[in-house]
Formats: structure tokens, sequence, C-alpha cells
């Protein structure tokens, strides 16, 4: 396969991650090639399980596709509710936090209500909004058009925004984990705005239900073992078991029984 044809197909998988779905013929003129081309390259990226190709259009398959954020912060809740507690626990008072998007992460900001004189620096609206209610914080937020209905802002600026700054600790979630322990969302753009806030903090705390574990998403980042801390509501399956036995000094069970 030639170089400008790899290109153009990781291109056009990277415009149907971001997206979910992107028209045949729009790719043809993105592209400025022929519609047989790019007939061939949907083809070729529809072998696999992750697109397939719908009514004049190419579209990420069902499973990878992700939930509405409402339908998110309901599911777990328990689970979620000592996730938040226990991350919590490990922030004091007067610390700087980045906090990212997610459900489990705004869990972690409304157990932060309890703190005073914290320094949140975050693109997830719903976490700003939890923690305004203590008037000795400073919340930090970025520009830019807010993801409707997640309530959240994605996008360079974010990055940008983020690099501006370092914190002693950045809460963040991922949609899945996979078996040899890649951490999978849904954009890659939620995977580079993670990157930048785990670069930029002393201590990197990973919260992720158990359900995430075995959970497929589209776009891969970095690995939990380079994660500083991972809490998580229990321990997750057998297939997990290896990658459990690698993370085992960093993995904090919230609730304490590991089951």
């Amino acid at each position: 396969m030639s170089s400008k044809k790899r290109k153009r197909r990781a291109a056009i998988s990277e415009l149907v991650l971001e997206r979910g779905a992107v028209a045949v013929g729009s790719l043809a003129e993105r592209f400025d090639v022929s519609m047989q081309t790019i007939r061939r390259d949907v083809d070729a990226l529809c072998e696999g399980e992750m697109l397939h190709r719908r009514h004049g259009r190419i579209e990420l398959s069902r499973e990878f596709l992700n939930t509405p954020f409402d339908q998110r912060t309901e599911t777990n809740n328990p689970g979620k509710q000592m996730i938040g507690e226990a991350a919590a626990d490990l922030i004091p008072d007067d610390s700087t936090v980045f906090i990212s998007i997610g459900s489990t992460p705004l869990r972690v900001a409304q157990s932060l209500r309890r703190r005073k004189g914290l320094t949140v620096i975050t693109n997830n609206l719903s976490a700003a909004m939890a923690l305004s209610e203590e008037v000795s914080n400073r919340i930090l937020i970025p520009g830019g058009e807010m993801r409707l209905p997640d309530r959240d802002i994605l996008g360079n600026e974010v990055l940008d925004f983020f690099g501006r700054f370092r914190a002693e600790y950045a809460v963040f979630g991922v949609a899945g984990v996979a078996e040899d322990g890649g951490l999978l969302d849904f954009f890659p753009t939620e995977v580079r705005a993670r990157q930048v806030i785990r670069e930029n903090a002393q201590q990197a705390l990973l919260v992720v239900d158990w359900l995430k574990f075995g959970r497929q998403a589209p776009a891969l980042g970095d690995n939990i073992a380079d994660m500083d801390q991972i809490i998580t509501d229990r321990r997750p399956g057998d297939a997990f078991a290896p990658l459990l036995t690698r993370i085992n000094d960093k993995l904090l069970v919230a609730g304490g029984d590991g089951t």
C-alpha cells in the first residue's frame, strides 16, 4: 500500500471516530479523489469490526458508540459514589486539581465539595458547577464550544489551555480498559486531553468503575500501568488477573474488600 493511501485511510478512520459517521460522497470531496477510490478505501476499512458501511455512510459499529452522558451518570451509582469519596480522600484542602470529562470524575468533584481553597482546572462544566458553591475555590475553564449533551469542551483550544497549567493532582476517567491495560476512549481528542493533564500533574488518579474493564471503545491512549493511582469500586473478572498483578501496588479498591 502506498504511503498516500495509508495516510488517507488513517485520516478517514480518525474523522469517523470524531463524528460517529461520515457520508462517503463528502469523503471524496474532502480528499479530492474519485468515488471509486473512496469506495475502495471504505471497503478496506470496513473489513474489521469497528467500522461499517450503511446507506451511503461509513459509521462506527454500535458497540463502539458512546452512551449519552445522563445515562452514564445513572450507571453503577453506588460504585461511582465510593470511587468519588475514595479519590476525594487523597486530595487535601488548597490543592490544585485537573478534572477531566466524564461521569466518574464528576462524582469526584461532587465529593470534593467538602474541601476548601481548591484551584480546579477543568473542561467538565458539570464538575465546575459542582465545585462553584464553595467560594474559597478558584475554578478555571477553557473557552470554546460546549459539547452537548455531555456539557464539556474539547478541541485544540483545550489542549493549549491545559498545557498552560501545572497541578498536584489529575483526576480522569476512561471509556474502557482493555485486557492488556490499554486505556480506551471514544474520541482521539479525549485521549489527547487526558495525556496533557497527566503530563502536567504530579499525581495521576485514574477513576474507573469495574464495568469499564473489558468495555470497547475505538481510540487507544496510555496504559493503566502508567498511572500513579487507580481507583475502582471492585476487582474485574478473571480475564484481568494478570493485569491486576502488574498494577496491584497502585490499585485502590473503594470499599476495601476487593470483591
